[in-house]
């Protein structure tokens, strides 16, 4: 499987739609919680891991 950008951007969705419903599903905290505090917080550290990975992955290939 390549990882293009739009594979790479709809992985991370997914995953962050998956972790939003189980959330919302187990019913551990509020719904208004789990959308406003937890999936924005989901969304940004799996994009700034992203692109830690990508460097990092650019690095390893360059060496």
């Amino acid at each position: 499987m390549e990882f293009t950008l739009p594979t790479t951007v709809a992985l991370l969705v997914g995953l962050v739609v998956l972790g939003t419903a189980a959330l919302i599903g187990m019913g551990a905290m509020a719904t208004s919680t789990v959308l406003m505090m937890v999936t924005p917080a989901m969304l940004v550290f799996g994009a700034v891991s992203l692109a830690i990975g990508v460097k990092h992955g650019e690095y390893r290939a360059g060496n």
